[in-house]
């Protein structure tokens, strides 16, 4: 939580265990991309991510993810990819994210519990 200059964070393609933590939301310099993705991280997508509003990438999939896909991801208007895929998600993609307008590229495949419509 201290590293409030912190730009970039590329954690992908380790052996990460463990929750995300909750303290990453208040790294608010980091832009382009949150990397933490091919990890083994389990719990769920904290909401504290929503704060992150300088990112324009967030790549979260081929972890152990579990919850819901949180509505306050419908804050990171710089967002232009995100990837959920290959978790444990379950319910429906919050309608929020539909206000992502700059979105590219949304990959949330291979999360079998993950149903509904894809937010217009």
């Amino acid at each position: 939580g201290a590293l409030t200059r912190l730009t970039q964070m590329d954690l992908y393609r380790n052996m990460l265990t463990g929750t995300v933590p909750t303290e990453l939301g208040k790294l608010t310099s980091l832009s382009p991309y949150l990397q933490l993705h091919r990890n083994q991280l389990n719990g769920t997508v904290p909401s504290e991510l929503g704060a992150l509003t300088s990112l324009s990438n967030m790549f979260l999939y081929f972890n152990q993810l579990t919850g819901t896909v949180p509505s306050e991801l419908g804050a990171l208007t710089s967002l232009q990819k995100i990837g959920f895929s290959s978790n444990q998600l379950v319910g429906t993609l919050p309608s929020e994210l539909g206000a992502l307008t700059g979105l590219t590229w949304m990959l949330v495949c291979n999360n079998p519990g993950l149903c509904g419509d894809v937010p217009a």
